[in-house]
């Protein structure tokens, strides 16, 4: 059994994933390959993991390369995760360069106009990747970490078809960490379901696994007072601002502090909304489902995604014990165990083709959907019909998806204008042609392919 890491010279993705790994009985001996194009970074995670499995006697092989090709030889499983330049560097200037020019978008990651220049930069480097894994490894299955996760799988699909490309994202997690607390009972007593498009998914259908009972009303009933105090990111923020210590917040799980915050609705007062007017619980905060919804600026946590940008930034650049801990962070490996055992599991969230998944919207979408993981990979689950107001907010941005993909597949800046100026959060177009030229033109080594 091959598994290779794309982009493992990154500590907190390589080490974290390794982690996984090495945690697993059912891939105890199996080949691990990890490949990046930093020569320097990819052979200090190398030389750590050799090193922790010495010291910790565990029956695995690790080895390393820049080829992605000879990496790709024989491989079973690939994990990637990739982020192109400067991050933050590139991510300032998604979100700030289209406020300079009117557009209120609440932040520049996967939606809004910020998504889409993410997307145009990112999305050739993978289309690149599976393109080579298409070719070398075809039955291997390719689980992909990179956002913004919609655009990304709905343009590598258009152009792979054939590819086995899956869709992770940890976001489905905050309910592992909200439903117990606010209905007062353990995860394991719980069963639910969530569906839409990533960072764009609302909980549909929740009950109690032993009496079978709906326990949706009473997530209604008790929402608002359990998240008016709930601590979120402008509390992690004020405490990393004062001691230096950052609280767990990131993890699949989402097991955090379980403390009440000094901030009301602290990055959550679109859930608010959404409970309100359309009976739905987002699974992810204001900075995330906002990028989708013209009105997001309008009611926002402004601070709340402040504070989470620049503790995310914190938790990504501050200097940090790189090391690997024999516990489980993220959802690929149980899944590949699942594929393996043949296990038949449902996985809570995956981002795949929708191909009918939920009906009423377009079949060429990547959406995210529980799964049945089984020897056979990961097949999405038809989900049943969701309220018509929230299917109405998410076809609004599958135009902008359908652009974008084929803005990046023609190499045309006319099809990546025409992708913002379709997006729902552009209210204003005089400066639209003007802010797509200047992004061209000062990141050009990633959008100058745009012609």
């Amino acid at each position: 059994m091959k598994i290779v890491l794309v982009g493992a010279g990154s500590l907190q993705f390589g080490l974290g994933m390794l982690g996984d790994i090495f945690q697993s009985k059912v891939l105890t001996g199996c080949e691990v390959t990890l490949l990046d194009i930093n020569a320097v970074a990819m052979e200090r995670v190398e030389r750590i993991a050799k090193e922790f499995l010495k010291k910790e006697a565990l029956d695995f092989t690790v080895s390393a390369t820049l080829n992605r090709k000879e990496a790709f030889t024989g491989a079973d499983f690939i994990i990637s995760s990739i982020e192109v330049g400067d991050r933050f560097k590139l991510w300032d200037d998604d979100w700030k360069v289209p406020l300079q020019y009117g557009v209120h978008q609440v932040y520049g990651e996967n939606g809004g106009p910020g998504g889409v220049f993410h997307s145009l930069r990112i999305i050739p480097h993978i289309l690149d990747i599976v393109g080579d894994a298409v070719q070398i490894c075809p039955d291997a299955w390719i689980f992909n970490y990179s956002n913004p996760m919609t655009a990304i799988g709905t343009a590598v699909m258009r152009k792979y078809p054939q590819a086995r490309f899956v869709g992770m994202c940890h976001e489905i997690g905050w309910l592992n960490r909200w439903l117990p607390a606010m209905l007062d009972k353990e995860i394991e007593d719980l069963t639910f379901r969530a569906a839409g498009l990533n960072h764009f998914s609302c909980l549909y259908e929740l009950k109690d696994k032993a009496k079978g009972e709906d326990l949706y009303p009473q997530v209604l009933e008790r929402s608002a007072e359990f998240f008016k105090q709930e601590a979120g990111y402008s509390d992690f923020y004020e405490t990393y601002l004062k001691t230096g210590k950052m609280e767990s917040h990131e993890a699949f799980d989402k097991k955090g502090p379980g403390r009440k915050g000094r901030f009301e609705w602290t990055d959550k007062r679109i859930a608010k909304f959404m409970l309100e007017h359309y009976k739905l619980l987002p699974i992810t905060v204001d900075s995330h489902f906002g990028e989708y919804l013209s009105w997001a600026w309008d009611i926002v946590d402004h601070r709340g995604i402040l504070d989470f940008y620049d503790y995310y930034r914190a938790t990504l650049t501050v200097e940090q014990r790189p090391e690997i801990e024999l516990k489980l962070h993220e959802r690929a490996i149980p899944i590949i165990e699942g594929i393996i055992t043949d296990l038949g599991y449902e996985e809570a969230a995956v981002n795949v083709i929708n191909d009918g998944l939920i009906e009423d919207l377009p079949s060429w979408v990547v959406v995210e959907v529980p799964a049945v993981i089984n020897k056979d990979g990961v097949k999405g689950i038809k989900v049943p019909s969701l309220p018509k107001g929230y299917l109405a907010l998410m076809r609004n941005y599958c135009g902008v998806y359908d652009l974008t993909a084929e803005a990046v597949l023609q190499a045309s800046k006319e099809l990546a204008t025409q992708a913002i100026i379709a997006n729902p959060v552009v209210n204003q177009v005089s400066h639209i042609n003007d802010m797509v030229t200047r992004m061209i033109d000062v990141q050009s080594k990633w959008l100058g392919y745009l012609k």
